[in-house]
């Protein structure tokens, strides 16, 4: 039974303008760099400044923002202790493109008042997951060469096969996963011919062609289980070594065993020594688990670092990269157009919907332009505070002179929401005298130690990764040792914290760090 009902219920909105100011500071340098190109091309209300830095504009308030106040692009951070001064000024952006009258044009206004209202038609509805999901890291372009499908299709060319197999086989190579895996059962393949491609074939057939492809390099390419993956690495080594055909047993019959590290029960199954076993797990471990991703070309991440800080007799300076200060502004001659309709004697209904159109255009660059401007105080206000929190370490590159450090520590501080902070963090980077840091390094929790005193959790994970790379192979440190060695050293840590930060250094548990 259908019912009316009011509901009242609140809801938060973004205006287009705070959308766009958030996906802005979002961005780093190089995304930043290629975001102003895509805005410049697609709207003509907005310009990049001349090289001479010349502007005639009657709105050049908002040209060249680069260079308006140095104290939005460098500021410096002094030895006064815990407290933060700055002089970066927030300015709320106008609401208009400049002062011009529009009386004469009361229509026009009207209409174009909907376009910046943001009523119904064009709601911006605030959605967490919606713009929280957009702060995905991106990766540069990169310049590709061939992929391993194109590598492999070439070697098949080169092999001596029916024109059916080879058909056959273009099939399987491109069934091959990214990490040279075929898990596709070969049965599921012979369906797979008959019904999408309409050719018959048979799994006999298919495993020839296979055979074919796992001849191929990479060594390994086609296996359809880590079994075959490194046996076929093993049978292309000279298989009269003794060694290599221990190590073929081994991985037909004793992986489990080897994947435990259960040494004395390997030694004992295949009556050999201690330091023959030495030499054939020297041979296992050098094989390729995953020959398929080491055909796959590497992303070159060419990192631009988004800040710059500098130590100059203990006062450290910050700078914003100058990448990140465009040198924009407001077209002339879409201004010009629209100071000559003011002059106009006469009107006509033509002219009034092109100066719509180009009071839209300009509106729009004033508010990139604004965004810009908003992004730069906000990046330089949270680099400085953080240098403020994280001083010690940027004056000796030291890292046990972090301090704990959280989204919510700097967010207080500079009075903003933590999700600003996060996005300000996000995929930036700063350049120090003493290398280049993700800005997420400088945050971590704290742990308590014996004199009450809180230091930062990449402190103790320091300690951990040095205590266990010094350990005795042969009997590695267990959680539990771990733990009460930490405690012995006066941190207050528990055991399942101890194995967090191991798994988080990418370290394995003692069992699997076991040596022979």
């Amino acid at each position: 039974m259908q019912k009316l009902g009011l509901n009242q219920s609140m809801q938060q909105k973004l205006s287009p303008q705070q959308i766009q100011f958030i996906q802005l500071l979002q961005l780093n340098t190089t995304e930043l760099e290629k975001r102003v190109d895509e805005e410049l091309a697609e709207n003509q209300g907005l310009e990049a400044e001349a090289e001479d830095g010349s502007s005639n504009d009657p709105v050049d308030e908002f040209a060249d923002i680069s260079q308006k106040d140095d104290k939005v692009i460098q500021d410096e951070i002094k030895p006064e202790g815990d407290q933060l001064e700055t002089d970066v000024d927030y300015e709320e952006p106008t609401s208009s493109v400049d002062e011009l009258d529009f009386e004469a044009n009361e229509v026009i206004d009207d209409e174009f008042s909907q376009y910046l209202s943001g009523d119904d038609d064009n709601d911006y509805t605030y959605n967490a997951f919606e713009v929280d999901n957009q702060d995905e890291d991106k990766d540069v372009p990169f310049a590709a060469t061939s992929t391993l499908y194109e590598q492999l299709l070439e070697q098949l060319e080169s092999v001596r096969l029916s024109e059916h197999q080879k058909v056959l086989g273009r099939h399987l190579i491109g069934m091959i996963e990214e990490d040279g895996y075929l898990r596709r059962p070969l049965k599921n393949i012979v369906f797979d011919m008959a019904f999408t491609n309409q050719v018959k074939t048979t799994e006999e057939e298919l495993e020839f062609v296979l055979r074919e492809i796992q001849q191929f390099d990479p060594p390994g390419i086609g296996a359809r289980d880590l079994v075959e993956c490194l046996t076929l690495q093993l049978i292309r080594k000279d298989t009269a070594l003794e060694k290599v055909q221990i190590a073929r047993r081994i991985i037909k019959d004793h992986m489990d065993d080897l994947a435990k590290k259960h040494y004395d029960k390997l030694m004992k199954s295949l009556k050999i020594s201690r330091d023959d076993l030495k030499e054939v797990l020297d041979l296992i471990t050098h094989l390729d688990p995953k020959p398929g991703e080491s055909q796959i070309n590497i992303k070159t991440q060419y990192i631009i670092p988004d800040f710059i800080v500098t130590n100059q007799e203990n006062v450290l300076i910050v700078n914003l990269n100058s990448k990140n200060a465009p040198e924009l502004r407001i077209s002339r001659s879409y201004s010009d157009t629209m100071r000559g309709f003011q002059q106009a004697p006469e009107k006509t209904k033509t002219m009034k919907k092109e100066v719509q159109y180009i009071k839209q255009k300009l509106d729009n660059a004033k508010w990139f332009i604004d965004a810009i401007k908003q992004r730069q105080n906000t990046l330089l206000l949270t680099m400085k505070t953080i240098v403020a929190f994280q001083r010690e370490f940027f004056l000796t590159s030291d890292i046990e002179r972090l301090q704990p450090m959280i989204l919510k520590d700097i967010a207080d501080r500079i009075g903003m929401d933590i999700s600003t902070v996060s996005r300000v963090v996000n995929s930036k980077y700063v350049q120090t005298d003493f290398g280049i840091y993700s800005l997420k390094e400088f945050f971590s929790e704290g742990i308590q130690t014996d004199s009450g005193e809180e230091v930062s959790n990449k402190e103790v994970k320091s300690i951990l990764r040095e205590m266990i790379e010094q350990e005795d192979k042969k009997r590695p440190l267990t959680d539990e040792k771990l733990t009460d060695m930490l405690n012995e050293r006066g941190y207050n840590i528990a055991r399942r914290t101890v194995a967090k930060y191991r798994e988080q250094l990418g370290i394995q548990v003692a069992r699997l760090r076991k040596g022979i």
